[in-house]
C-alpha cells in the first residue's frame, strides 16, 4: 500500500507529508484549495507528464516521492522481475523535476521513465474522469474480461499469444518467398556469387586477429629491431654488458660462499638471475629474427588483411559473422534449388500454424464466455447496488474478422438503463456520471482478482447526489476492505465512509499561498462533514447531521464486514 506522500515545492505546496492509512482513505477540502495538486503529484511521481509551471515561484526544482509498503507475493514477484527489489519490504519512487529534465528514482538508484511507469503500473491504479472515459472504447473491453479471467485463462492466452507470433512468422516467410521463374534466377545467380566470394577466400576464425597483429609487428619493425639490438647489447654483448658483469660477481663471491651461510645464499641467488638471464637473452635473440621480414611477406600480410576487412564490410563484422552469413545463404540457394518442394513445405508449415492457433484461440474463446458470464453478473448486481434499479448488462462477444495476438474475440460491453430499452453500446447510453458508476462497478467486482493495492479514485462523485451518493459510498467501503483506497470526494456520503480522513487547505501566511494537508480526527473530521453539508452556515443541526452521518457509515462498514 502507498504508506507516505512527500511532494516539494509543487505549485502552491512549499512542502507536505501525508502518512496514508489501510482501507479507506478520503481527501476532501474547499474547491480550489488544492486537491487536484496533490492527486497531480502522485501522477507526476508515476512518470506523468509536467511543464515547468508546475515548480513553486522561485524554486529550483521540485520533489515528489511515493513510499509503498509491500507484502503481496504476486507484487514481490512482479516486482522482481523488473529488477526491483523491496528493501525491508519497501519501494521508494521518487520524481526529481527541473525546469527542463526530471530525475527518476526507485530506492534511490536513478532509473528510466519507463522503469518507474511499469513498476507504478504494478502498484497503484489511479481512477479518474478519463479512465472512465476509456469505458466508451470497446477495445479497452477485452482487456478487463481478461484481467478477470486471468486465473483460468491466463496460461492459454500466453499460448495463443505464441501460436499468433509463429503463425505470423510463416505467413510471412511464405509471402516473401512465392516468387517468378525470372526473380528466383537472379536470386540463385547473386547467392551463388555471395557463397563462392567467401568460400574462396578460404576464411579461419581468428585468422584477423593474428594477422592484424602480425601486422602491427611488421609495420613497426624497424623499430623494434632498433630498441630489441640495443638491449641485446647491454645483456649480452660488448665489453660491459650486463651478463660478463654478473659473471664477474658470481666468481667473486664464490670465493667466499664456503665460508658464510648467508654468502652461500647470496651466491645461489646471483647464480639463478644469470641462469634467467641467459633465459632471457635467447628468448631476445628469437624474437629478433620473428621480427625479421622481407618486403614480400609485408605485402602477402596487408593484402590478405585487405581481403578480409573487404568481405567484413559486405558480409560481416567479424570472419564469424562472414562465414554464418554464408552458411544461411547456402541453405536458401538450397530451397531454391528445389523451390517446389522447399514452398510446399512452408504451406504445410503456415497451415499447421494456423490450426494451432485456430485450437488455442477457440479454447481461450470457450474460457473467456465462461468467465464473462459470471463478470457479467456480478457487474450487473453491482450497477443495481449503485442504484440502476433497471439495468441490464451484457458482455457481447463476436468472432474478429483476423487473428490478433489477443486470439479471435470482439469483445463489446452492451447495457440498457431502462425499462423496454434494447441493450445497446455504452458509448450512445451512459452520461459521464454513469460512466463514472459503472467503472465503480466494474472496479468493485475486480478488486479481489487484482494484484493491485492502492486504487486512487479522483471525481468518482461526479453527476450523482442523494440515495445513489449513499450506494456510491457504500462500494467505496467494499473495496476499502480489500484494497488501500484514496479517494478525493465533494460529497458528504462518501467522506462519512472514511477509515481515515485528510483535510486540504489553502492558507496565505506573509503573503504568500500554500496548500497544506492534515489528517482529521473524529471530531475534526464531523466538524468537515458539517461544512460539506452547511456550506458557509454550520448549526448545531448541520453538526448533529454529520454525527449520525458517522455512526450511518460506521454501521454500514461493519455490516459490510460481517457479509
Amino acid at each position: 500500500m502507498l504508506q507516505n506522500l512527500h511532494v516539494k515545492n509543487l505549485a502552491l505546496i512549499d512542502e507536505i507529508e501525508v502518512e496514508f492509512g489501510d482501507g479507506l482513505n478520503i481527501l476532501t477540502g474547499e474547491t480550489g484549495a488544492g486537491k487536484s495538486i496533490i492527486l497531480g503529484s502522485v501522477n507526476l511521481a508515476l512518470g506523468g507528464r509536467y511543464t515547468k509551471d508546475i515548480l513553486r515561484q522561485g524554486a529550483e526544482y521540485g520533489l515528489v516521492e511515493l513510499t509503498f509498503q509491500i507484502e503481496n507475493e504476486r507484487q514481490i514477484r512482479r516486482l522482481k522481475e523488473l529488477d526491483i527489489y523491496p528493501e525491508e519490504g519497501t519501494v521508494v519512487l521518487s520524481r526529481r523535476l527541473m525546469e527542463k529534465r526530471s530525475v527518476s528514482r526507485i530506492n534511490g538508484e536513478t532509473v528510466q521513465i519507463a522503469l518507474l511507469k511499469e513498476a507504478a503500473s504494478v502498484l497503484i491504479d489511479i481512477h479518474g474522469q478519463h479512465e472512465h472515459q476509456s469505458l466508451l472504447y470497446k477495445k479497452n473491453h477485452l482487456g478487463i474480461v481478461d484481467t478477470f479471467a486471468r486465473e483460468k485463462a491466463g496460461a492459454v492466452k500466453q499460448k495463443v499469444s505464441e501460436a499468433y507470433r509463429v503463425y505470423k512468422a510463416c505467413e510471412k516467410e511464405l509471402k516473401e518467398n512465392v516468387t517468378d521463374v525470372s526473380q528466383r534466377a537472379k536470386e540463385i545467380s547473386f547467392l551463388q556469387f555471395e557463397v563462392e566470394e567467401i568460400r574462396s577466400a578460404g576464411l579461419q576464425p581468428g585468422e584477423d586477429e593474428d594477422l592484424e597483429e602480425l601486422f602491427r609487428r611488421m609495420a613497426n619493425s624497424k623499430r623494434i629491431a632498433e630498441c630489441v639490438s640495443e638491449a641485446y647489447l647491454y645483456t649480452s654483448e660488448g665489453n660491459e654488458n650486463a651478463s660478463e658483469e654478473l659473471s664477474r660477481a658470481i666468481r667473486a663471491i664464490s670465493e667466499i660462499a664456503e665460508y658464510d651461510e648467508k654468502a652461500s645464499g647470496l651466491y645461489d641467488q646471483l647464480v639463478e638471475i644469470d641462469s634467467l638471464l641467459n633465459d632471457f637473452n635467447r628468448e631476445l635473440a628469437d624474437y629478433a629474427e620473428e621480427c625479421e621480414f622481407s618486403d614480400e611477406e609485408f605485402h602477402d600480410t596487408e593484402s590478405r588483411l585487405n581481403e578480409i576487412n573487404r568481405l567484413k564490410t559486405k558480409y560481416g563484422n567479424t570472419i564469424q559473422e562472414i562465414l554464418e552469413y554464408c552458411s544461411g545463404q547456402e541453405k536458401r540457394l538450397e530451397a531454391l534449388n528445389d523451390y517446389d518442394q522447399y514452398i510446399e513445405e512452408l504451406q504445410q508449415r503456415a497451415a499447421e500454424s494456423e490450426a494451432q492457433l485456430k485450437k488455442q484461440a477457440q479454447k481461450l474463446s470457450s474460457l473467456r464466455q465462461k468467465q464473462a458470464k459470471i463478470l457479467e453478473k456480478a457487474i450487473e448486481d453491482g450497477l443495481k447496488d449503485l442504484n440502476f434499479e433497471n439495468v441490464q448488462f451484457e458482455i457481447r462477444f463476436e468472432t474478429a474478422r483476423d487473428y490478433t495476438a489477443e486470439g479471435i474475440d470482439d469483445v463489446e460491453f452492451m447495457i440498457s438503463l431502462n425499462p423496454g430499452q434494447p441493450l445497446k453500446s455504452l458509448a450512445s447510453v451512459a452520461s459521464g456520471g454513469e460512466l463514472s458508476r459503472i467503472m465503480l462497478a466494474i472496479k468493485t467486482v475486480m478488486a479481489s482478482r487484482d494484484d493491485i493495492e492502492t486504487l486512487i479514485f479522483d471525481e468518482i462523485d461526479v453527476g450523482i447526489s442523494g440515495r445513489t451518493a449513499q450506494k456510491v459510498s457504500e462500494k467505496m467501503a467494499v473495496i476499502g476492505n480489500n484494497h488501500q483506497v484514496i479517494c478525493i470526494t465533494h460529497l458528504a456520503q462518501i467522506a462519512a465512509m472514511a477509515d481515515h480522513h485528510y483535510l486540504i487547505e489553502k492558507a496565505v501566511k506573509d503573503g504568500d499561498t500554500r496548500t497544506d494537508i492534515r489528517k482529521l480526527d473524529e471530531d475534526a473530521s464531523v466538524r468537515e462533514l458539517a461544512r460539506i453539508l452547511g456550506g458557509a452556515k454550520i448549526t448545531d443541526t448541520v453538526v448533529q447531521s454529520a454525527v449520525e452521518m458517522k455512526e450511518l457509515a460506521r454501521e454500514t462498514r461493519e455490516q459490510g464486514g460481517n457479509r
